[in-house]
């Protein structure tokens, strides 16, 4: 049988100092009744639309040059590697209402002001509603997509075997200031900020139903002694790992992974 051809996808991994641990991720559980991975905890994201990869929405990226994020993700899909950005900032958007806009000087849109905020969720209701594409509501309000937050950690492709199958881009970004995620039930059940060494723990006693990209994000988000470290780690702009080709190769020494925590005083991480 003929593998089916995998869809172009991104996905965002939310993260902020936490109070117990030292790095807390956004979680979601994706409804039951979906037919992809239905149940299962993951992170925002999903699809490319044909939409993300428009000259328009391009034209409206700030803080990435396409020469850049090309270097960065050498795709095979055929797409402008800066559309992954699009479609992360998107879907982040779509299902956890966290907006990552600049102005056309790259700063951030200020949330802290009422016309903005309004703004936002106008533009989140007409998106959901069909009635507007977001490259056109971000137009509307002078804003741009803001792609610097997002660092590029990962990709995976679904197994040949599975009759639904994505080439997926990871990326980490911290959570923007004055915003806070909100459960929309769309597509999502349960959304959830979590220490990721929690998570993880999780994950390995049953309690969390995670696909391969969701169990090795928690792990290596679990590794870091606090987010200062991990923007360090991700200050090339290099992926971190590659789905099934790297493996555990990307962990660092000295990490119990039956509990989920460090065995010497101060955690490492090796790129």
């Amino acid at each position: 049988m003929t593998p089916v051809q995998p869809t172009p996808a991104a996905s965002v991994l939310l993260v902020r100092p936490g109070s117990a641990e030292p790095v807390e991720v956004y979680v979601i559980r994706r409804h039951e009744r979906m037919r992809f991975l239905g149940g299962y905890y993951a992170f925002p994201g999903g699809k490319v639309d044909a939409a993300d990869v428009t000259p328009e929405t391009l034209a409206r990226v700030r803080g990435l040059a396409p020469e850049t994020a090309a270097e960065r993700i050498q795709n095979r899909e055929g797409l402008p590697s800066l559309a992954f950005w699009v479609a992360a900032i998107r879907e982040l958007f779509e299902e956890t209402g966290v907006l990552m806009a600049c102005d056309a000087g790259g700063a951030p849109i200020d949330h802290a002001d009422p016309s903005v905020a309004d703004q936002v969720e106008r533009g989140r209701k007409a998106l959901m509603a069909g009635e507007s594409g977001l490259t056109a509501l971000l137009a509307r309000a002078g804003w741009f997509y803001a792609a610097a937050p997002l660092r590029y950690l990962s990709h995976f492709i679904t197994p040949a075997s599975s009759p639904i199958r994505f080439t997926a881009r990871f990326f980490v970004s911290p959570l923007p200031a004055g915003q806070e995620p909100r459960l929309f039930r769309e597509e999502t059940s349960e959304g959830f900020w979590i220490g990721a060494r929690d998570g993880y723990r999780r994950y390995r006693a049953g309690e969390m139903a995670m696909a391969e990209p969701a169990e090795y994000a928690l792990g290596y988000l679990a590794q870091f002694e606090d987010c200062a470290a991990l923007w360090r780690a991700h200050a090339d702009g290099r992926h971190k790992f590659h789905g099934i080709v790297d493996r555990l190769e990307f962990y660092g020494e000295g990490y119990d992974w039956a509990r989920a925590a460090w065995t010497s005083d101060k955690p490492r991480w090796h790129p």
